[in-house]
């Protein structure tokens, strides 16, 4: 007897039997998503495939969170981590599964699709923490929006880290408290004591704060060689200005018409 197998669904096939239509559904994961953010959007493309294909998968969103909290990172990072969450790993890309599909064999395929694009970025400094390139990684994807300025900003953040500044980055800490970009921080949460406040704590979060793309990854990997301590976004863009001195950096921040150094 033949059989017919896809993403974790294997039918047999009687003799002689035509082969079944193979149902696909896809889900996008965009670059810089964190696990809850993909969390809602299994349950997003659930909606869609029972309500517009008319099909039920077995892949649901609480199933997907169930496997992300017992699915181990990849070995060769393990031992440089202090706990064993998965953010950071869950490679951000266009993925296939059928109807029968579970959550672990989604997640292994993003993991999958990480260590092979991970051996795209080339060697790293030999001194170099792994998973520290990646914690940076996942900030660089969510400051940067052009690619040029991924490897600027990844500098900002390792000469800061060497000079033991505080890295100053609002999206660690929406993170660490789930507030989403389009709400604005208040002033108890700036104040809030959160590990990922990196306001008010030098050095690194405790984990990445998103799932980043390869470009960013390769960013971390290989920052551009500057100064630079400082950027502003430029208004009216998507752009920065980048500097190595406080007193310009706050000349730019007053024409910006930001609040004050």
């Amino acid at each position: 007897m033949a059989a017919v197998c896809a993403l974790a669904l294997c039918v047999p096939l009687a003799a002689g039997a035509s082969t079944p239509k193979r149902v696909l559904l896809r889900i996008s994961f965009p670059e810089g998503f964190s696990s809850r953010q993909m969390v809602d959007r299994v349950a997003a493309v659930r909606r869609i495939a029972i309500a517009k294909r008319h099909i039920t998968p077995r892949l649901t969103a609480a199933a997907y969170a169930r496997a992300l909290a017992t699915t181990k990172p990849p070995a060769a990072f393990r031992r440089y981590m202090n706990g064993s969450r998965i953010e950071g790993f869950l490679f951000p890309s266009l993925y296939a599964f059928g109807p029968s599909s579970s959550a672990a064999s989604l997640i292994g395929l993003q993991l999958a699709a990480f260590q092979r694009e991970w051996r795209h970025v080339g060697p790293i400094d030999a001194n170099a923490n792994p998973y520290q390139v990646l914690i940076v990684a996942s900030m660089v994807e969510r400051e940067a929006a052009v690619a040029n300025e991924r490897p600027l900003i990844a500098s900002v953040i390792y000469n800061r880290l060497a000079q033991r500044m505080p890295l100053g980055i609002d999206a660690t800490l929406r993170y660490g408290l789930g507030i989403p970009g389009t709400k604005a921080l208040t002033k108890s949460e700036l104040a809030d004591p959160t590990p990922y406040n990196t306001r008010l704590h030098a050095g690194l979060p405790p984990t990445p704060i998103g799932n980043p793309g390869l470009p960013s990854i390769e960013a971390a990997a290989h920052p551009a060689s500057t100064d630079y301590l400082y950027y502003v976004r430029i208004p009216g863009t998507v752009t920065h200005y980048f500097t190595a001195d406080y007193a310009d950096f706050c000349a730019h921040v007053a024409e910006y018409g930001y609040a004050g150094c």
